[in-house]
């Protein structure tokens, strides 16, 4: 079974991009499950179930980063995926960490980039952008060539990913989306994350509200940019 990795700032296009997808695959005789990560509000998974009578599950990350609990629930959703007898699994995650990557080894990672989004945005995603394989930009269709020229060349001077411009909301170059999913390779076990994760003890996420650096352990950083640690 392929694992695809869909994840992308939020309103990007994501869940469009899929859909279009879906369709093309199910031309095909693919037989795909869809996986929904996100924060705490989604529907996507009704919407695809509905539309095009394929298996879907939801998972709200809730206290954890998206991409932490996709990183926890991949296992699971690998083998309901197996146990619906999908060829494919869809992830489609709210990637809203930009320090993490919610890819893993022998599978398909997607970042979907809106080109109304600002110039730098490739600049500013880190490992959403740096380890995914396939960078599909939408809403080419709202900008101007140059504009177009201009955000295609952050992405590759940040991350050495195939570009494909997309109006997805009309199904405009999908079919080349479709063709990378096609020809990815099936997942294997052990799955293991693709890239290393942030480094440090966050006492922050694990709930202290405290603020200033006195009150916190693990790798710290000062104003001035300085990092330290502080703790066992």
């Amino acid at each position: 079974m392929k694992v695809v990795v869909c994840a992308g700032p939020p309103t990007c296009g994501k869940t469009t991009v899929l859909k279009q997808a879906i369709k093309r695959l199910q031309d095909l005789g693919r037989r795909i499950a869809y996986l929904k990560i996100d924060v705490q509000f989604a529907d996507e998974d009704t919407v695809f179930r509905e539309e095009f009578g394929i298996a879907t599950k939801k998972v709200y990350s809730g206290d954890l980063c998206p991409d932490h609990c996709n990183v926890i629930v991949l296992g699971d959703a690998i083998r309901w995926a197996a146990e619906e007898g999908a060829d494919i699994l869809l992830v489609e995650t709210a990637g809203l960490c930009l320090r993490c990557s919610p890819y893993i080894e022998h599978s398909l990672g997607i970042v979907v980039l809106e080109a109304t989004s600002g110039m730098n945005l490739p600049r500013k995603i880190g490992p959403m952008l740096s380890l995914a394989d396939v960078a599909v930009v939408t809403k080419i269709d709202l900008v101007s060539q140059a504009e177009r020229e201009v955000f295609r060349a952050a992405i590759n001077e940040t991350a050495p990913v195939t570009v494909v411009e997309s109006d997805a909301l009309h199904g405009i170059n999908i079919d080349h989306v479709v063709r990378f999913i096609e020809n990815a390779d099936d997942a294997r076990h052990p799955l293991v994350l693709r890239g290393n994760p942030p480094v440090g003890t966050c006492t922050i996420c694990v709930g202290k509200k405290e603020i200033g650096k006195e009150a916190h352990f693990g790798v710290l950083r000062t104003l001035e940019q300085d990092v330290f640690y502080r703790g066992e």
